[in-house]
């Protein structure tokens, strides 16, 4: 079982698997559920060796106590990791081979895509993102990085910093509980009854979906502040409508344009994000 924790071994793994230069990385924080699964396997399907991180990433929290808060799970996260194939190397950095000159994010023009949602909600979350993967992509330098659907501004920002690296970024569907509720690591911080009233999350976006052709925009996010309203259990951060390419909210629908609804709610101060393709 390749696990490797300091950058020396990492590279003397690289050294040894050369010649099979088809590398995929698919970069997580552990706490591993059968969406990050999913993704390891589309990378263990594509490539002749996968790299999975496991790095809690500091600089982009926010919120100190949800940093503590996170969850940590790395000989679970391995069993399930090797379960899939043993050959997968797995690195297990500490924050000084990030951060080797203390733990601060770049700064990163990103075409707008962080000024909006996410970024509204969370200053410098995106700088932080972008920092750690481009430290990750220099370290493993893969030719795929796999990443998923569920945090769609994310990716979209990751794009750039692939695409400024020569790195080809796959996305991954979000894969969903039977409720619809999109797999995360917070959803196990929920209680049972409030995990399952989650599911009015995907409920409204699949709503917004079925809306989207015969309503305005103005009239979907007013039918699902309304719904909200009515469940006390829900903090509604945001739910918007935008452009999928650039993350610009729209007000009004245009013509060959691809929209994409996103939304972040707070169930029990636990902070949930989903998204979905309307057209």
């Amino acid at each position: 079982m390749p696990k490797v924790v300091s950058i020396k071994e990492l590279r003397l793994f690289q050294n040894e698997n050369a010649s099979n230069h088809s590398w995929g990385l698919v970069p997580t924080m552990g706490s591993l559920h059968e969406g990050h699964l999913s993704i390891i396997k589309k990378s263990v399907s594509e490539n002749l060796i996968t790299f999975v991180t496991i790095f809690v990433n500091p600089t982009q929290f926010d919120d100190k106590k949800d940093l503590d808060n996170y969850p940590s799970s790395v000989e679970s996260d391995l069993e399930k990791i090797h379960a899939i194939d043993p050959a997968i190397c797995v690195f297990v950095p500490k924050v000084s081979s990030i951060y080797p000159d203390g733990t601060a994010s770049k700064k990163y023009e990103l075409k707008e895509l962080d000024k909006t949602m996410e970024g509204q909600n969370r200053p410098g979350h995106f700088d932080g993102v972008a920092t750690v993967v481009q430290r990750l992509f220099e370290l493993i330098q893969p030719d795929v990085a796999y990443f998923g659907q569920k945090d769609f501004q994310q990716l979209q920002i990751v794009s750039l910093i692939g695409k400024s690296m020569n790195i080809q970024i796959s996305s991954v569907p979000t894969v969903r509980e039977s409720n619809g509720l999109a797999m995360s690591s917070r959803n196990n911080r929920l209680s049972i009854e409030l995990r399952n009233e989650a599911r009015l999350i995907y409920h409204v976006l699949k709503m917004s979906k079925e809306k989207f052709l015969t309503h305005s925009i103005s009239e979907i996010k007013t039918l699902i502040g309304n719904m909200f309203d009515q469940s006390p259990a829900f903090v509604l951060e945001y739910f918007e409508i935008a452009d999928e390419s650039t993350l610009k909210i729209a007000d009004e629908k245009q013509n060959n344009t691809t929209y994409r609804a996103f939304i972040a709610v707070k169930v029990d101060g636990i902070r949930l994000i989903d998204n979905l393709s309307l057209n």
